[in-house]
């Protein structure tokens, strides 16, 4: 059943999986590293940090979304699209090596915004790509198959990520999740000449990936 999937299809999924499976790793210990590292054993103030982080993602991300989705409606062809994708989840990398030298609130906020940036640019080009490429007659199947296999890959890396915290460290973990968001930039390269130009008028997808973004814990 899965060998009747198209290589475009199969390759933005394992994209889409390394990519939230790195964010797996951090979403459910967020709040401990921001008492940890930020607020220095303040819980109260480690929320407050960690709301704080969580509204500057969702505002900023909310803001840019809408207008590089009308630059990628404009423009003919699915290069741009790709391209888009690959920078974003370079950026997202960026952001994740950054939260080893971070120590201060403003840190976290500035971080979180680059990171909401990168998803910005993500999100609209990666839905996209998809529903151009989706199989016809396959459509539930193939959103279903990508939607399982993120959340396989979020709930393995959730439930590995304090383990590995309490033997190695948060520092050690940021660099396992860069080196997989920067992996999932990579794998799109396979199918980057495989891209074929489609006239604009071709259809977007809704932001049905937001359903599976990481979500940083309030407390």
């Amino acid at each position: 059943m899965f060998n009747s999937i198209n290589k475009i299809i199969k390759v933005l999924t394992c994209s889409d999986v390394l990519l939230l499976t790195g964010f797996g790793f951090i979403a459910p210990i967020f709040a401990i590293f921001i008492n940890e590292r930020i607020t220095f054993g303040d819980p109260g103030e480690a929320a407050k940090v960690a709301g704080f982080a969580m509204a500057i993602y969702w505002g900023v991300k909310s803001v840019l979304q809408i207008p590089i989705g009308n630059y990628l409606d404009k423009n003919h062809g699915e290069r741009d699209d790709i391209m888009f994708v690959i920078l974003g989840n370079i950026i997202v990398a960026f952001a994740v090596f950054s939260y080893i030298f971070s120590s201060l609130p403003w840190h976290i906020y500035l971080i979180q915004a680059v990171y909401s940036i990168g998803m910005a640019m993500n999100i609209p080009a990666w839905t996209a790509i998809f529903t151009r490429h989706i199989d016809k007659g396959k459509e539930a199947f193939e959103w279903a198959a990508r939607s399982t296999a993120i959340g396989l890959g979020a709930g393995i890396s959730g439930a590995l990520g304090g383990l590995f915290v309490s033997k190695f460290g948060f520092s050690p973990l940021f660099i396992v999740m860069g080196i997989l968001i920067l992996l999932s930039s990579l794998l799109l390269f396979v199918i980057l000449w495989e891209i074929s130009p489609r006239d604009k008028k071709t259809p977007r997808a809704p932001e049905a990936k937001a359903l599976q973004e990481p979500q940083l814990p309030k407390g």
